[in-house]
């Protein structure tokens, strides 16, 4: 494989996670954090961040020691490893983040139980090389971080007239409350899974068949 080849893999486990195969959109995976966190967008950056730091850390860590884990005691490893990278990500929340440690609450340690990050373990970063196992963190990590801020402030903006705490639309604006609920976080990802749904059938439609449409 030539090094140009190899950049081309590299930078496809990367782009997968953003689009093709997001976690969230696409494979419909950690939903627990995507709606127990998700009302606002500052939320969303803090669990994002904590994910991406769990899941870039242990990948790389289980692709390094790969060839010393043993197949029997596997996935008991993995779970030690993404727990001690949840536990580092805890304390420093906790220690440079006060408040927003503590508006995550428990949803920090339950990193440990992401599906997402214990399936890439077992599906990716135990059978390839460091590169692209760094590569593929590092691609989810991202994707599932950009659905927890979009998801988040879509919440945010339509319940609080806000993104990061800033007012948008002045004094006047009737928050939408149902927004920072359950059902609203329900709702708008519903909507959301829609389009990708929707622009994942656009691609694959027959090229006459969507030039009839544009028609």
């Amino acid at each position: 494989m030539t090094s140009e080849d190899d950049a081309g893999r590299v930078y496809q486990e990367f782009v997968k996670g953003l689009w093709r195969e997001n976690p969230i959109f696409v494979q419909v995976l950690g939903m627990c954090p995507m709606l127990a966190v998700t009302n606002t967008a500052t939320n969303g950056v803090g669990m994002g961040a904590a994910t991406f730091f769990v899941l870039v850390g242990s990948s790389l860590l289980i692709s390094l020691l790969k060839s010393y884990i043993p197949k029997a005691v596997r996935i008991s490893t993995y779970i030690i490893v993404i727990a001690t990278f949840v536990t580092v990500a805890d304390f420093l929340l906790k220690a440079f983040t006060p408040a927003l440690h503590r508006e995550l609450g428990a949803f920090i340690s339950l990193i440990v139980v992401n599906c997402v990050i214990l399936g890439r373990q077992e599906a990716f970063a135990s059978r390839e090389p460091v590169k692209l196992a760094v590569a593929d963190a590092v691609g989810m990590g991202a994707g599932f971080t950009m659905a927890l801020v979009l998801l988040g402030g879509a919440r945010e903006i339509l319940g609080k007239g806000s993104l990061f705490g800033i007012p948008l639309f002045g004094p006047h604006y009737e928050p939408w409350v149902i927004m920072l609920l359950p059902p609203g976080g329900f709702l708008m990802l519903g909507f959301i899974l829609l389009i990708f749904a929707w622009a994942k059938e656009r691609r694959q439609r027959p090229p006459v068949e969507a030039q009839r449409e544009a028609a």
